[in-house]
């Protein structure tokens, strides 16, 4: 059911077709009148239909959606862009955490803890020695104990 709610809402900003899961997704991402969402659909379609080549995918929509123009458009654009297709890479990630974040690790940094997550995560990443040492070689040796 949610996922109708998704791809019948957020798929009426790419097609004329309106549906009553527009309101409601309007009413639970917004703060605003929906009639003045409903104006500035209607005003996005017909840039939609003038401009030359219709957007694929939601970042494409992204990049033609002008947001002094269409502020609320743009935010549902956004809002979809960020939308995980899954929950495998969230789940993957907290995992990730819980492993490293232990009782003797409580105390570190969150840049360091950052960078650790994201080196266990895409531990996939090829590295070499010399990428590695000419980026160490371009940070400053002093340490600052202000």
């Amino acid at each position: 059911m949610l996922y109708i709610y998704f791809s019948l809402g957020f798929g009426c900003l790419f097609s004329k077709t309106y549906a009553d899961e527009f309101d409601e997704l309007v009413q639970f991402y917004l703060d605003t009148n929906l009639q003045i969402v409903k104006a500035e659909l209607r005003l996005w379609h017909t840039k939609l239909e003038n401009n030359n080549e219709q957007p694929k995918n939601a970042l494409d929509a992204l990049r033609v959606c002008n947001k002094e123009i269409f502020p609320n458009i743009h935010r549902l654009l956004k809002i979809l862009c960020t939308i995980p297709v899954s929950t495998a890479t969230p789940e993957r990630t907290f995992s990730c955490l819980k492993r490293l974040k232990t009782y003797l690790r409580n105390t570190m940094t969150e840049t360091r803890l950052n960078g650790l997550t994201m080196l266990a995560i895409h531990g996939d990443v090829p590295l070499t020695a010399e990428e590695m040492l000419d980026d160490l070689a371009k940070k400053s040796r002093k340490l600052d104990f202000l």
